[in-house]
C-alpha cells in the first residue's frame, strides 16, 4: 500500500518516538525531563528522536533566553491529533496487550457469563 507524502509524515519513526509523543501529550517538557520520564533512553537517542520529530512538524522546540538556554517541547497540531493514534494504540493494548491467548478467552468468557447473567435477572 503506498500513501502519499514524505517518509517523516508517514512513520513517526524510532522506537522511542511514541512514547515521547504520549509524554508530551500530557503537556509541554523541558529536555531533561522527558530524559527521566523516559529512562533509560539515551541522551543522544533522545535528542535524535525530538529532532526527526520536530522535522515532522509533529512537535515544536522552545528556546528560553536564560542561563543556561531552557528548552521546552510541546505537540503541534499536527502532533496534537495525532494524539486519537495514541489513544486507538492504547486501547489495542489493554485489548491485546497480554501474550497468552488463553487470558483474552477468559476475559471473554468472563464478559459473556456476566451478560447472560444480567439478561436473566431482567427476565425475573
Amino acid at each position: 500500500m503506498r500513501v502519499a507524502g514524505s517518509r517523516s509524515a508517514r512513520h513517526p519513526g524510532g522506537k522511542w518516538s511514541f512514547l515521547v509523543l504520549a509524554k508530551l501529550s500530557l503537556g509541554p517538557r523541558r529536555f531533561n525531563a522527558l530524559r527521566k520520564a523516559l529512562e533509560p533512553i539515551s541522551t543522544k537517542a533522545l535528542t535524535d528522536t525530538l529532532r526527526h520529530l520536530e522535522h515532522s512538524q509533529v512537535i515544536q522546540r522552545r528556546a528560553f533566553p536564560t542561563v543556561p538556554v531552557t528548552v521546552e517541547y510541546s505537540l503541534t497540531e499536527k502532533g496534537k491529533d495525532f494524539q486519537t493514534v495514541l489513544f486507538e494504540m492504547y486501547s489495542w493494548a489493554q485489548k491485546w496487550g497480554s501474550s497468552h491467548p488463553e487470558s483474552h478467552r477468559s476475559s471473554e468468557a468472563s464478559q459473556e457469563a456476566n451478560r447472560i447473567s444480567l439478561q436473566e435477572r431482567s427476565l425475573e
